[in-house]
């Protein structure tokens, strides 16, 4: 699929200059398009290796908080709701294990360690799998929920915002934290809904209503705020939030013993290779990103985008950020290359800006997951699986939209 959009790309790019010098008279356009090429490799490299410091960092926090035993310890707190709505596993399978440690790894922005534990937890599965090519209901329940799983942390988000300049690069905190949440439950919802789960059960209830009776309070007080108590309350209460998180991953180590800066430094010397590692994936999508904007074809589609929108009597100014929304169901690459695109156009924080990076954090990338992760252990037929994880894709774009005209519009 990512081969197709990315030779897509270039094709259309090249179209579209075609159309520029025969129809519209530009006989610049191609020089325009290679100099692209050009432009973008060297952002591509500056950006990887911007990155090193930020990431290094986190990458040192995160071993602490795998040191600590966090992502153990949410496992077992998870652990209760899953055996509830997946029945069908038995109670004790290693499936719940390695599914709550998954998506504990997943919250707390883990994923070099989330998509192992992932593959792990398919493999577990499909050992409960009378039909080893059809997806049963605990294997599509667990796909929607990593596919839209709340992200506590979106760290990566943070670390290209700050690259790029941002004053506040946590300021979009908050909204992704709740444009996320409505993109989990609306994945939970559609999977319920196919698959008849009782989510009205006591136990059931008391995890979901709390979690989501918090997402609510966090609504219900930024509701009371001016605009600009809003944007200076988000920035305070995440920022907050993420350092505090910092200190009890720091204090929870130091408590069991653990050697908090050999720790720190093992985790932080990934940081240098997962920097050098991206520049590849990078620059394979900026360029081609690049070229299709510089042949005039991405502008065309915002505009026509724009001018639909514009009939329709609503404001336009989403619209710079859709290109990253369309992009991130197929790709985690190719979306961050069109948030990036959209930052370096009109400015870190600007609104399409903010926005791109909200929806960056919001959703996962489904189709890349499913195939992934379905073709871990050979099941060719999804079932619903697609339909309820672009469900809560749509729940979060519409979300992120809505949660960045209540931040920053």
């Amino acid at each position: 699929m990512l081969h197709r959009i990315w030779l897509g790309f270039f094709l259309l790019a090249f179209m579209g200059g075609l159309y520029q010098w025969l129809i519209g008279g530009d006989a610049d356009v191609f020089q325009r398009i290679v100099r692209s090429t050009f432009d973008m490799s060297k952002v591509s490299v500056e950006l990887a290796l911007g990155l090193i410091g930020t990431l290094a960092f986190w990458l040192g926090i995160m071993k602490l908080a795998e040191a600590a035993g966090f992502v153990e310890k949410m496992a077992n707190g998870l652990s209760p709701l899953f055996t509830r709505l997946m029945p069908e596993v038995p109670k004790g399978h290693p499936a719940i294990g390695s599914m709550t440690m998954n998506l504990s790894a997943n919250m707390l922005g883990l994923d070099n360690a989330a998509t192992p534990l992932g593959l792990k937890a398919m493999q577990d599965l499909q050992q409960l799998n009378p039909d080893k090519e059809r997806a049963t209901n605990a294997q599509i329940l667990f796909l929607v929920l990593n596919t839209s799983s709340i992200t506590l942390f979106p760290i990566t988000v943070f670390l290209y915002r700050a690259q790029q300049g941002a004053p506040d690069p946590t300021s979009v905190f908050i909204p992704i934290l709740i444009a996320t949440s409505c993109s989990t439950l609306a994945g939970l919802l559609a999977v319920a809904w196919v698959q008849k789960i009782r989510l009205w059960e006591r136990v059931t209830l008391l995890y979901l209503g709390g979690f989501f009776a918090l997402i609510l309070a966090f609504v219900g007080y930024f509701a009371t705020l001016t605009v600009d108590q809003l944007q200076q309350q988000s920035s305070l209460i995440g920022n907050l939030m993420i350092f505090s998180t910092i200190i009890c991953f720091l204090g929870a180590a130091h408590l069991k013993g653990v050697n908090i800066y050999e720790t720190f430094v093992d985790g932080a010397k990934e940081g240098f290779s997962v920097a050098i590692m991206i520049i590849p994936y990078l620059l394979a999508m900026l360029v081609a990103i690049g070229v299709f904007r510089a042949s005039g074809v991405m502008d065309g589609m915002i505009w026509l985008l724009q001018e639909g929108v514009s009939l329709l009597g609503m404001d336009t100014r989403f619209v710079d950020a859709l290109p990253t929304a369309l992009m991130k169901p197929l790709s985690g690459s190719g979306a961050r290359a069109m948030m990036l695109d959209a930052i370096n156009t009109h400015g870190v924080d600007s609104f399409a800006g903010r926005l791109a990076a909200i929806i960056q954090g919001s959703t996962e990338t489904t189709f890349y997951v499913l195939a992934v992760y379905f073709g871990s252990v050979g099941v060719r037929h999804t079932r619903h699986a697609l339909t309820c994880g672009l469900t809560a894709d749509l729940a979060g774009i519409i979300s992120a939209i809505l949660v960045g005209y209540w931040f920053f519009g």
